[in-house]
């Protein structure tokens, strides 16, 4: 092995007879470098946007959740959730009340995600720091309930705390038979007064609607009962004490109840965001292939040139696969040395994006510069795929050495 790597080092470092050849191993080196930068500040770049995402359902999202394992509903225990109460595992907990609703607010109308909450979550939950208009109030002892609504859909539907306009929620009642001709006779409702617009995150934004648990048990026409218990733990937990803690939560309720942790209550979008990145990645290696041809092309001319090399070392008795590695090594060199450049320069501008901000946000965002997230894992796979890429476009010219003899 030693020989053929020395052959292949005086071949990358020698200058060729034809200055075309170093013209392009040159241009190969440089496409290299390029590709291995692009993909590691692309997939940088999208690590940030999803942390940005992941904040936001940390903000909106329990830690845990308590939901039944079938239906919509379930009575929680209260000697259970009481002993839950005086664990230190737990910052707070809440009982919640969800359901989809129909909006009437003037002359506008949408169907919206409905949550009722307690007087535990109004005070405790993160969302109170979202308000973009008016206050955080549910529960004011008024004679009409407070709602807080997801700034999306109080634009849709032209929302604003500041004017008196009741928002009604509808939604069907159980105890009265659908009647076609008057279909408002079939449905429950309650007036409702805005108090407060929350921007977390899109989806939430576009759908959201804060009310008290007891305004949600009247609509729903249900005298206690919720959909979920909501968990938010204390922050001196480590993550795996977080995960014993939901072993033991699960091992107590039993198979009739779920915790489910961050992941589990928006599943369907972290999956989504790792076939994202998934796809991102394949395609930046695809480009990456395109770019390696120029490695096949140098290798293919320097092969071509050193014929006469070639022949003597078959005359010393070199066999056809030592004469092979001479050339594979020096295509894996080329596609090495252009990685290496681009590990150094993407690793680089990625850190002065982080901590500097140097490439600026377009329009009027909360992010003044794009995010961005190094991750070790993330050089790894580049590293994986573009040496890879270099390896077996190498194989293809090295396998027409025999037709030189």
């Amino acid at each position: 092995m030693r020989l053929p790597l020395r052959f292949a080092f005086r071949y990358l470092l020698s200058r060729k007879s034809h200055n075309v050849i170093n013209l392009i191993s040159g241009i190969s080196v440089a496409g290299m470098a390029v590709g291995t930068a692009a993909l590691i500040l692309i997939l940088s770049v999208y690590n940030g946007f999803n942390k940005v995402v992941a904040e936001s359902f940390d903000t909106a999202d329990p830690d845990l959740c308590i939901r039944p394992a079938e239906g919509k509903f379930f009575v929680p225990d209260s000697l259970l959730f009481d002993q839950l109460y005086r664990r230190e595992e737990i910052a707070c907990m809440s009982s919640v009340l969800e359901e989809q609703a129909f909006l009437s607010y003037g002359d506008e109308q949408a169907l919206a995600r409905v949550k009722g909450v307690d007087r535990v979550f109004e005070e405790e939950s993160p969302l109170k720091d979202r308000i973009i208009d008016g206050q955080f109030l549910l529960h004011l002892g008024t004679t009409r309930p407070c709602a807080v609504v997801g700034a999306g859909l109080a634009r849709d539907i032209q929302l604003s705390p500041r004017f008196v306009t009741p928002l009604e929620i509808y939604y069907p009642d159980r105890n009265r038979p659908l009647s076609a001709l008057n279909p408002l006779q079939s449905l429950r409702s309650v007036k409702t007064r805005p108090t407060g617009v929350v921007s977390v995150n899109a989806n939430l934004d576009g759908s959201l609607v804060l009310v008290p648990i007891e305004t949600m048990r009247t609509l729903l026409d249900m005298e206690e009962g919720a959909s979920g218990v909501e968990i938010r733990l204390s922050q001196d937990l480590t993550s795996h004490a977080r995960a014993a803690f939901q072993k033991e939560l699960e091992a107590l309720l039993g198979p009739q109840l779920r915790v489910l942790d961050r992941y589990h209550q928006n599943e369907s979008v972290y999956k989504m965001m790792r076939y994202e990145k998934l796809a991102i990645y394949l395609i930046l290696i695809f480009v990456v292939i395109i770019i390696s041809f120029n490695v096949f092309s140098s290798l293919t001319m320097l092969i071509i040139e050193k014929k006469p090399d070639i022949g003597t070392l078959f005359s010393l008795g070199a066999t056809e696969g030592t004469v092979r590695k001479i050339f594979i090594l020096e295509g894996s060199l080329v596609t090495l040395a252009g990685m290496g450049i681009g590990l150094v320069a993407g690793v680089a501008l990625t850190l002065l994006q982080q901590h500097f901000g140097l490439i600026k946000m377009p329009g009027n965002f909360s992010l003044t510069a794009y995010p961005v997230v190094l991750q070790v894992s993330d050089l790894l796979y580049t590293v994986a795929g573009v040496a890879l890429v270099g390896y077996l476009i190498a194989l293809i010219p090295a396998q027409s050495i025999h037709e030189t003899r």
